[in-house]
């Protein structure tokens, strides 16, 4: 069956199952009377086309609610229309939820344009013959794939609406009128927005569901796959498929996360998997009710349902080893005494504690590394540091890196220690405990951001054996996370220098010479442009397994993505499927954030997806190690030159005068702070004025998707692009396009976050005195960058070559322009009066469209 008819056959499909059902039942719930004016839900409708015509007329978000109330309802005052427009997103926000259920009810009918990247594609590939079959069952044995959860401010579904979404997508798959009848009243009374912003540990319940509801059944069936087909060990030392959790343990930038917090947060998760064991335990139990079983079943029973329901069990420690013997005594006898029966059960029970033991994810603790580095001249002015110059600070880094003296010591942190101090000494401690508890596993990484040299890492380590750990005892792995375009330009020096270190490389021995290298997608966009990003990850990649190679070390980089391709999202697996044998790509470990994690995780069929995806891609991208994924000489200057091009552009922008002030004005940047979906402020040095610098990523890239401009997943493409045309290098830029999945994918990628920008909402702007320029400036990038990737794909409109997500796209842009409108007009109020009523009416309207565009977008923040 040729591609084009099997895309012909999806977007038939599409239309059906997704465009025609939601309609039908769209109509439906915009009859149910739920809110103050019952018309409101048959009123939308007429909202929404007005805004489409006003929007293709490029008339201000003003004009066009002025003249929508004006011809629909003219006998209402101003604040009756504000409330008119807070019904309006009630509706809109709910219209997003019902399309996110329908067409993830329709995930198994529709497919995906990448089903072939699918664990089906690669058992297809393992019966083309014997030789195929063994070659990916060698490759399994040394790969890994983890997926980590973050506490990233861009969550926006509430547990109670992902229940009643979960509900809704089971209904929708038979088309139960009358459940999915009931379920769309209870959506419309549910709230979509936390009165209080949360804490980190409410956070980390927020994000549990997944782990609990989704992921543990769809990393089970995996597993269970890939045993049965392939020679899979689970117990091996580096696990095929494994969790990881930030929330709680990443308090970089976070004053709310402490010691406390990440000890809740262990307890929590230790908890959450023993409820899952016991949920399963109950099912076993109607099952086996033989003799000569009872007792093994009794045990069995306590030390789950005590563990699951008790808050600080007596017996909390790591009971992994302990529930296997108990299990495979079950097994054992049911296979001697009782002809196997119902033993699948409880290997079944036995594989999901094998992969998940005590901890159930890895509770990963992330602090930056100038807090540290205070931490440790706390040290030395203490005179913990003993041995060290007294100019310790002063000297070169070569001469820190000779004088650290590794001292085990038992510090116990001051009670008059600043509470940074305080908080890295103890947490330091408490992961000692976490391991006794939860497991070695629970938490055994430490990630130092803004990490900048060697001696970031090794005085962490000393901060370690100060506090009691032992140096032969330190099961934690110490994972330097590069960020900026400057950082990544010299990882492979820094890896280096840790690489040829005495006693670090005695510790990464003990640690089976494995080390993890986090790279961050979000701050080297923000710091260099999309195109330049992307181009210093992949060298510093390519840097970085060259020196690990070097020094024989088994490397493996963790990713830190986001949702949008301005944050590392996007087509993922295709990233990894398109690494060469340049890169190292035997383990893959990324960040699941923000929107990401309901869209892609949400259900278990769309998690299985999604991860099955991730592991064909490294898997046959170790395989098939084509030569023309190597990126030649000629090919890696071209790049260079185009980022170096964008770059340019970039900084020029960043440099402007108007650009913090442009998107403060004319954004929900300033507000995103009483979003109440994060404990993380969203700018580092809160009460400071907003500069650039102390913004962070993700407020960086939503601010400018609640813009509808994008500017963070295309600025300075387009340029690069041109400047390649009139040098007379567009061929080879188009031959790059065509051979490398790295390049194609990169633009890919842009051009998905190009079809989520709409200029027409701002098109106004271009009349403005002060801004009028500006905006002029990033209509202009977008224009060029928009007509030279249609030219360089072949195609007529941007992702033409994925109707079906284009389509999704546009269907749903479609619902939530109406929102858009609103939150411009609302920003429009904002600055155009002085009514402190008023204010904080605008404020909230402003708010509430927020959480339906990202909602919509599935992976804009």
């Amino acid at each position: 069956m040729s591609s084009t008819l099997k895309l012909s056959q999806r977007e038939t499909a599409f239309n059906n199952e997704v465009v025609t059902r939601f309609e039908l039942y769209n109509s439906l719930f915009q009859t149910l009377p739920f809110y103050q004016v019952k018309e409101i839900g048959i009123l939308l409708p007429f909202f929404g086309s007005h805004c489409e015509k006003g929007a293709s007329r490029e008339e201000s978000p003003t004009e066009i609610i002025e003249s929508f109330f004006k011809k629909y309802a003219p006998d209402i005052d101003h604040r009756e229309q504000l409330n008119r427009m807070f019904r309006f997103i009630q509706y809109i926000e709910r219209q997003v939820v019902l399309f996110d259920a329908i067409e993830d009810s329709s995930f198994g009918k529709i497919g995906r344009a990448d089903d072939v990247g699918t664990l089906a594609g690669l058992l297809q590939s393992a019966a083309s013959s014997d030789d195929a079959r063994e070659k990916i069952s060698e490759k399994l044995k040394n790969f890994s794939l983890r997926l980590v959860l973050t506490a990233h401010p861009t969550q926006f579904y509430p547990s109670t609406v992902l229940g009643i979404m979960n509900d809704l997508i089971d209904a929708l798959k038979t088309n139960d009128i009358t459940s999915i009848d009931v379920l769309l009243q209870q959506l419309g009374k549910t709230p979509f927005f936390n009165k209080k912003a949360p804490t980190p540990v409410d956070e980390a319940v927020s994000l549990v569901w997944f782990l609990e509801n989704t992921l543990y059944h769809a990393i089970t069936g995996i597993q269970t796959k890939l045993e049965e087909e392939f020679d899979i060990d689970i117990d091996r030392s580096s696990q095929l498929l494994q969790l990881g959790f930030w929330p709680g343990g990443d308090r970089d930038g976070n004053p709310n996360v402490n010691t406390k917090t990440t000890y809740d947060v262990a307890c929590l998760l230790r908890q959450i998997i023993f409820r899952c064991y016991y949920r399963d335990f109950r099912v076993l139990k109607r099952r086996i009710t033989f003799r000569g079983i009872e007792q093994t079943m009794a045990a069995l029973e306590t030390l789950l349902y005590e563990n699951a329901f008790t808050k600080n069990p007596h017996n909390a420690k790591d009971l992994q080893s302990e529930l296997l013997v108990l299990l495979d005594s079950i097994s054992e006898t049911l296979i001697t005494s009782h002809d196997s029966l119902f033993v699948d059960i409880v290997d079944d029970l036995s594989r999901k504690v094998r992969l998940f033991g005590c901890f159930f994810a890895t509770l990963d603790i992330r602090q930056d590394s100038r807090i540290l580095r205070d931490v440790f001249n706390y040290g030395i002015e203490k005179g913990i540091a003993t041995g060290l110059p007294a100019n310790y600070n002063e000297l070169s880094e070569a001469e820190k890196l000779s004088s650290l003296k590794f001292n085990e010591l038992h510090f116990l942190t001051p009670e008059d220690a600043d509470d940074m101090t305080k908080d890295t000494l103890n947490t330091i401690e408490l992961v000692k405990h976490i391991q006794y508890t939860n497991g070695e596993k629970g938490c055994q990484r430490f990630i130092i951001s803004n990490c900048q040299q060697a001696s970031d890492i090794l005085q962490l380590i000393n901060l370690f054996l100060w506090t009691g750990w032992k140096a032969e005892g330190l099961t934690v792995d110490f994972m330097p996370l590069f960020e900026t375009v400057k950082d990544l330009e010299v990882a492979a020096e820094v890896m280096e220098k840790l690489y040829t270190h005495p006693f670090y490389k005695e510790h990464l021995k003990r640690r089976g010479n494995l080390q993890s290298i986090m790279l961050g997608f979000s701050d080297s966009t923000k710091d260099g442009g999309y195109l330049m990003a992307n181009w210093s990850i992949y060298k510093a990649k390519v840097e970085l397994t060259a020196m690990a190679r070097k020094y024989d070390i088994d490397l493996a980089f963790f990713d830190g993505r986001g949702g949008p391709p301005a944050r590392g999202g996007g087509k993922t697996h295709r990233f990894y499927a398109s690494m060469g044998n340049e890169i190292a790509n035997d383990h893959i470990q990324l960040t699941i954030q923000g929107q990401t994690v309901s869209s892609q995780y949400g259900s278990v069929e769309t998690a299985r997806f999604n991860v099955e995806q991730l592991i064909h891609a490294g898997v046959t991208s170790a395989l098939n190690t084509n030569e023309k994924e190597v990126l030649s000489s000629d090919q890696k200057d071209l790049i260079t030159d185009m980022a170096e091009a964008s770059h340019e552009l970039f900084l020029a922008l960043r440099k402007q005068p108007l650009f913090v002030e442009y998107l403060e004005k004319f954004s929900p940047l300033k507000l995103l702070s009483k979003t109440n979906i994060s404990s993380r402020p969203t700018k580092r040095n809160a009460d400071a004025p907003l500069k650039l610098e102390d913004l962070r990523a993700i407020s960086f890239v939503t601010a400018w998707s609640q813009l509808k401009q994008s500017i963070p997943g295309f600025y300075g493409v387009g340029t690069a692009l041109s400047k390649m045309k009139q040098e007379g290098r567009w061929a080879a830029v188009e031959e790059l396009y065509n051979s490398s999945g790295f390049f194609k994918t990169m633009l890919d990628n842009c051009i998905m976050s190009m079809s989520k920008s709409d200029f027409r909402v701002t098109a106004y702007l271009e009349k403005d005195e002060k801004f009028g320029a500006f905006w002029k400036q990033l209509k202009n990038e977008y224009e060029q960058t928009k007509a030279l990737l249609l030219e360089l794909t072949g195609t007529t409109i941007l992702m033409e070559d994925a109707p079906v997500d284009r389509r999704s796209i546009g269907i749903r842009e479609k619902i939530v322009l109406p929102l858009v409108i609103m939150q411009h007009y609302a920003l429009n109020c904002l600055n155009n009066t002085t009514d402190k009523d008023l204010i904080e009416v605008y404020n909230k309207l402003v708010i509430r469209t927020v959480y339906g565009i990202v909602n919509a977008g599935r992976n804009l923040a």
